[in-house]
């Protein structure tokens, strides 16, 4: 009989990509999920239900925490899969778990990374392009995979951790891959996300309609001020200029989501907190830094700023002008 231990796994934030990443990691390690209310009532009812290209099937095993005293005392790894913005306030709240433990990061945006290196000496990056969805509470839904999950080491020399988490989620069944260069996965990720999503959650358009003429040159501007700022910062990226990069996000990129609304014009719709300042925001700060102009960038990163501040559902006033 084998009596190994099972590796204790602790995903703070779990919305969509935490709740489907516990789900399919429950067949190998002890996982506790931090999620809302609602998920951990209905999970603790049902259990968690997955549907999708990972499977149909429920989790009964899976251990939701409300709180710090709730987690585990020492996991051996901590994934935080949260928006961005919501980083910060759970680094505070889980700060005694976190703190000399392996923490990993599978969130959209730049900068999540530094956040958590306060409060531990080992950060694993990540990147996920895994489309996952809330059915309902406690029911989540992974539509498709267009590349294995990547993680590399951000800060720290624990090469072990790197290796183990990778290994246990490849045993769990998802793709995934390490990178000796996760700093240039997480921009490559985000320059999508920077060029296109900011405009359509700005014009409530589909990804698609960026292709469109009148607006291939401000993402034409938003790129070249990227690529300035990635050189200054030494990042390398696989395109080595911003119209190579320009040509792969139009034949390609926009194509290949063209039917897609990103989740930045569902924020926006729904009058919550983007990630804005973790993309052409963050991009316009280090351009400060360095002293390279990000009009763009900053421009836009303004526009989102105010459309968070008005709030969902704000029309203008009646009559025409």
């Amino acid at each position: 009989m084998n009596h190994t231990k099972r590796p204790v796994v602790l995903i703070l934030g779990a919305g969509a990509v935490g709740l489907s990443l516990a789900g399919k990691m429950a067949s190998v390690a002890e996982v506790y999920a931090a999620c809302r209310p609602g998920h951990a009532a209905a999970i603790r009812e049902h259990g968690l239900v997955m549907e999708g290209i990972w499977g149909n099937f429920s989790v009964p095993s899976l251990s939701c925490v409300g709180g710090p005293a709730e987690a585990p005392p020492d996991p051996d790894y901590i994934l935080i899969t949260a928006k961005g913005t919501d980083t910060q306030a759970i680094c505070d709240e889980y700060a005694s778990v976190i703190r000399g433990r392996p923490v990993a990061t599978l969130q959209n945006g730049i900068g999540n990374e530094e956040a958590i290196a306060r409060y531990t000496g080992v950060v694993i990056g990540g990147t996920v392009t895994t489309n996952f969805s809330i059915v309902g509470d406690g029911h989540v839904r992974v539509k498709s995979e267009s590349s294995p999950m990547v993680f590399g080491l951000w800060s720290g020399v624990d090469g072990d951790a790197l290796d183990g988490l990778a290994a246990l989620v490849q045993e769990a069944g998802i793709a995934v891959r390490t990178s000796g260069d996760i700093r240039a996965a997480k921009w490559t990720k985000s320059l999508l996300n920077l060029s296109v999503n900011p405009i359509c959650a700005l014009l409530s358009i589909p990804v698609g309609e960026a292709a469109d003429d009148h607006l291939r040159d401000v993402i034409g501007h938003l790129i070249h001020e990227t690529f300035a700022v990635m050189a200054a910062e030494g990042v390398r990226v696989p395109w080595a200029t911003a119209e190579d990069y320009l040509a792969h996000l139009f034949d390609v990129q926009i194509r290949d989501f063209s039917a897609a609304y990103p989740s930045m014009y569902s924020d926006i719709a729904c009058g919550r907190q983007t990630e804005i300042d973790l993309l052409n925001g963050y991009v316009a700060a280090l351009g400060e830094k360095h002293g390279i102009p990000t009009p763009y960038n900053a421009c836009i990163a303004d526009l989102i700023r105010y459309r968070q501040s008005a709030g969902a559902g704000r029309h203008s006033a009646d009559g025409s002008v």
